[in-house]
């Protein structure tokens, strides 16, 4: 008998939650997904936020600009300007400069096994155990330096991301001469 009440009560309860979840539901900010969206990802910090989805929040509330981000580069301002319908306007150089996508890498020899760098990942690309070699996911890797001033024997470097078909872009189109002729 009291098999079937904790059932019943789980079902009452169950029903409940599924109400209050569509009747308290919180829309979140369709613009806010839009910045969050265009951004690159990387976690990184270097926008002075703690993350990609901060600074979009920042940049939706008029808290902060759209070219604090030096992994979206030139690239990511001009798609945030074209979406939110300003002008474009060039990187801060306050907050880095825009550079070749890159990845971290670890020299196994070097590497004591100390966990600084994975505990420094905002994307948890790095591998290891303590007192054991690390290593790091290419993959999960957004190239942010984070990982790099934790690292007691410096053996982390950031090296480009080798040039696959899969990554491989056309160049973008010189349009300078283009306005200057206007």
């Amino acid at each position: 008998m009291s098999f079937f009440a904790l059932i019943l009560l789980f079902i009452v309860l169950g029903l409940l939650l599924g109400y209050a979840a569509i009747r308290f539901k919180v829309e979140g900010d369709p613009i806010v997904e839009q910045i969050d969206s265009l951004l690159p990802q990387t976690q990184c910090g270097q926008c002075n936020f703690p993350g990609c989805r901060p600074y979009a929040q920042a940049i939706a509330d008029g808290k902060a600009q759209i070219n604090q981000c030096p992994p979206g580069g030139e690239a990511g301002i001009a798609a945030l300007a074209d979406l939110l319908g300003v002008d474009e306007i060039p990187l801060n150089q306050e907050n880095g400069v825009e550079k070749a996508k890159l990845v971290a890498f670890i020299d196994e020899e070097t590497c004591i096994g100390c966990k600084l760098c994975i505990q420094a990942c905002p994307v948890d690309a790095i591998l290891g155990s303590p007192k054991h070699m690390h290593t790091v996911i290419e993959a999960e890797c957004t190239g942010c330096e984070l990982c790099l001033a934790p690292c007691p024997v410096e053996c982390i470097t950031m090296e480009p991301v080798a040039s696959t078909l899969a990554l491989w872009q056309w160049d973008k189109p010189d349009t300078s001469q283009q306005q200057a002729d206007s």
